[in-house]
């Protein structure tokens, strides 16, 4: 009779320790769903690649068996004293339970936090309570109802109760966001009319930015300059999405709207993407970058990258101006379609029809010095920049084009090239009292930008050490083992000691680096950026050069 008593109980007790083991999941792969945009399909695709992912869940699905079998099996073969065996299969289930937080996964690095932002609150809550009615729904029974005799269905029917919506964790959010869609939708649509109208109603023009690469930097050397006679807004960081954008317009440039130009960055991780972002922010200039592999997983093909940047030239009007960059021959064949009508080509190599050349371009470990050609009238003017890199020449070199089209001289330009900055951990130096030089390019995961990064890394001939850090390069689709191989014979070149973060990511580098010769001594692989400080810490002299080099997202952690 005690049995009778105590096993429920012990079973109510329980409750609220499986509905925290749910809660923590849910809120652990909540981040990772926040992190690939509340899509589906990225989010799945990062489940499966992920290791630590697939461990739990056989695990749980294990556990969740072993305790079906152990139930039976007792059932079977002590029905005499079964409830004694009840009591020892509550605590089998203990164990289990004790054994699941221990082996829940933890994030193994957090650089980018969870947000909790109304809508992914919203996700959150809609997600728990979908996870906690099968727990919630037995443990009432079990009150109103008690056990009925069978103390051992009461622990199963608990235990599994509890199990299963852990173990069914990353179906939660996914079903809750489709049932939460026709409302996120509404909301959405609201928040971009809201957008639009705002835009509209300042009086801005709109300049828009795109490209695989560079348009981050650009973006940030644009507003610098014409700063320099306007009043001048840029989309902040990497807000560059349909959405990012909106919530810029609403939640600060709504606070002061009259500025001359709002520079808009866009990104695409889908055709009709950057389609949309213009038929929000309505520009009337556009600039495209470079075209390449980044995002080649998520668009599928080059040719739907292409279509994607031409986006923001189609969605130009008539009147409106088109900026090319040259030197990438998708972006020279974009302008060689012939719309809009004016068309501004940039170029450091002599492309065709520019008409803003970089030309006697000088690499020092101070800046870089070039001198800047319009080829419409002939005039030339001296530049100097505390920038390092051939891709930043480009860059700039685009920032110039658009000023100069707005009405700025080169002459009245040049200081303020003088004193632009690079962007946030993009090829970022720094110089310390001993003499070391650090370079942060933790942001170049193309394949453009490692190369950049690796020749400046290569001016600093005085260092008896040139150390790079790198994860790899990543989202480059069927084209990532060869760049990355060859990335790891470009690190061969210039750097002399290689330290390489997470094992499986970077597996293709280190063959590259040890094909083309590198000393197999001096790399040297570790789990995670700790492991790499640490390590490089242990190298290091004063005056030694480090590049920080491809930071891996959260989401491509080990």
């Amino acid at each position: 009779m005690a049995h009778a008593t105590l096993i429920p109980l012990l079973c109510l007790l329980s409750a609220p320790v499986w509905l925290a083991l749910m809660a923590r999941r849910v809120y652990y792969l909540a981040r990772y769903f926040q992190l690939e945009g509340y899509e589906r399909p990225r989010f799945w695709r990062w489940f499966v690649r992920t290791r630590r992912e697939l461990r739990f869940t056989a695990f749980s699905a294990a556990a969740l068996l072993a305790t079906g079998a152990l139930a039976l099996l007792l059932t079977n073969l002590f029905s005499a004293v079964r409830d004694e065996m009840a009591l020892l299969l509550f605590g089998a289930v203990a164990l289990c339970m004790a054994a699941l937080w221990w082996r829940m996964p933890r994030d193994p690095q957090v650089k980018q936090p969870f947000k909790r932002t109304p809508r992914a609150m919203r996700l959150l809550i809609a997600a728990l309570a979908l996870g906690a009615a099968a727990p919630l729904y037995f443990h009432v029974r079990l009150i109103l109802n008690g056990s009925d005799g069978d103390l051992i269905f009461s622990v199963v029917g608990s235990a599994s109760s509890g199990a299963l919506p852990i173990l069914l964790s990353p179906l939660l959010l996914p079903l809750a966001n489709a049932l939460l869609f026709p409302y996120e939708e509404a909301r959405r649509r609201h928040f971009m009319r809201k957008a639009a109208q705002t835009l509209r109603a300042s009086g801005a023009t709109v300049i828009a930015i795109t490209g695989s690469y560079g348009k981050t930097s650009t973006k940030h050397y644009l507003q610098h300059i014409l700063s320099g006679r306007f009043r001048t807004y840029m989309t902040p960081k990497s807000y560059n999405t349909l959405m990012g954008i909106s919530r810029v317009v609403n939640d600060e440039f709504a606070r002061d709207p009259y500025y001359d130009y709002f520079i808009a960055e866009a990104d695409a991780y889908f055709v009709g993407e950057n389609a949309a972002i213009c038929r929000l922010v309505a520009p009337r200039l556009g600039i495209v970058m470079s075209v390449g592999p980044m995002h080649l997983e998520r668009l599928g093909s080059m040719e739907n990258i292409i279509k994607a940047q031409y986006e923001i030239i189609e969605a130009l009007p008539p009147d409106g101006v088109g900026f090319f960059n040259g030197d990438d021959p998708h972006v020279l064949a974009m302008a060689a379609r012939g719309y809009p009508q004016t068309r501004v080509i940039i170029s450091q190599r002599g492309a065709q029809g520019a008409r803003f050349e970089a030309c006697d371009v000088r690499f020092s470990a101070e800046g870089t010095a070039f001198t800047v050609r319009d080829n419409a009238d002939g005039t030339t003017c001296e530049m100097f920049m505390p920038l390092y890199g051939e891709t930043n020449v480009t860059n700039v070199l685009m920032a110039i084009a658009v000023a100069a089209h707005l009405g700025m001289s080169l002459t009245e330009i040049a200081p303020r090239v003088a004193t632009l900055q690079p962007a946030e951990h993009r090829l970022v130096r720094r110089q310390l009292p001993d003499g070391t030089v650090i370079i942060d390019d933790a942001y170049s995961a193309n394949p453009v930008g490692t190369k950049a990064a690796l020749d400046v890394l290569a001016l600093h001939t005085h260092s008896a050490r040139r150390i790079v850090i790198s994860s790899g390069m990543f989202e480059l689709g069927g084209q990532a083992e060869a760049a990355n191989r060859a990335l790891g014979a470009h690190m061969a070149k210039t750097a002399t000691d290689i330290i390489l973060i997470g094992a499986q990511q970077t597996a293709a580098v280190r063959e590259g680096a040890l094909a083309a010769g590198f000393p197999p001594e001096r790399l040297r692989v570790v789990a995670n950026l700790e492991e790499a400080t640490a390590y490089y810490r242990s190298i290091a002299q004063a005056g030694d050069t480090l590049l920080m080099l491809t930071d891996l997202p959260d989401t491509y952690a080990a």
